[in-house]
């Protein structure tokens, strides 16, 4: 596999810069191929698709939130398929749902097992991708990730590898732990303590405390193959992109 091939970007890190025209070419010139595109692109699908053609990128996957999935499951696959996306990630609760006890993480994995099996039936994947509400634990020591992904055996993951850590929990043992779900990892960065304060103390890949070295073994023994960087708050979009993109290229 080409480096290309494995080295995907989530949109919504370049949301600040607009208009959209301006992420793709910023996106084109440093050799991306790939995007994830998040719920906020999908307003104007036809736009989107025809950016896509124009720089000659796909979508292998896309954040579809919940309100979407749950207004109108099929349509959201419609949507998807317009432009060749074919793996679907629930990107988190909705903020009523983020702060939910055990037993609402287990309503939810129900909820996410029932989506599933019409998404399934359309031909596409799908899975979750997680923050750090996931991995907080209640009195019992029961986490949100673990009962949900019961609740729903079939479930795929998206492993956000920062927000794990913000959630008080160790990549490399999340990824060993749901191997056979683990489709896709977002690759994000922390800053030192009390640094990029301005950025919600998130750093570029290769740019902050987290050990890659490690955490790229655990990816390729899982068999992940699809690497989307991601910077919820970058202060400048385009050296957040390069720095990304040459850290993933050296291991994709």
């Amino acid at each position: 596999m080409k480096p290309s091939d494995a080295l995907s970007f989530q949109m919504y890190s370049a949301r600040t810069l607009e208009p959209l025209e301006k992420q793709f070419e910023l996106l084109a010139g440093l050799g991306y191929r790939l995007i994830e595109p998040y719920g906020g692109l999908f307003g104007d699908v036809e736009k989107l698709r025809a950016l896509m053609d124009r720089h000659q990128m796909r979508a292998p996957s896309a954040h579809i939130g919940m309100d979407r999935l749950r207004g109108d499951l099929k349509a959201a696959v419609k949507l998807c398929r317009r432009i060749g996306v074919e793996a679907m990630f629930a990107p988190a609760p909705l903020p009523d749902e983020r702060g939910q006890d055990i037993a609402g993480w287990r309503t939810l994995g129900t909820e996410l097992a029932e989506m599933g099996q019409v998404i399934q039936g359309e031909g596409l994947k799908f899975g979750w991708h997680n923050h750090h509400w996931e991995f907080a634990k209640d009195a019992h020591g029961k986490r949100g990730i673990d009962v949900m992904f019961e609740a729903a055996p079939d479930l795929l993951w998206e492993a956000d590898l920062a927000w794990i850590i913000r959630g008080g929990a160790d990549p490399e043992a999340e990824i060993a732990r749901y191997s056979g779900r683990l489709v896709a990892a977002h690759i994000k960065d922390l800053a030192k303590p009390g640094e990029k304060l301005d950025e919600d103390g998130w750093a570029d890949p290769g740019h902050g405390v987290m050990n890659w070295t490690k955490l790229r073994g655990a990816l390729k023994t899982a068999g992940v193959k699809l690497f989307v960087v991601e910077h919820d708050k970058p202060s400048d979009v385009a050296r957040f992109a390069k720095n990304a993109r040459d850290e993933v290229m050296k291991w994709a």
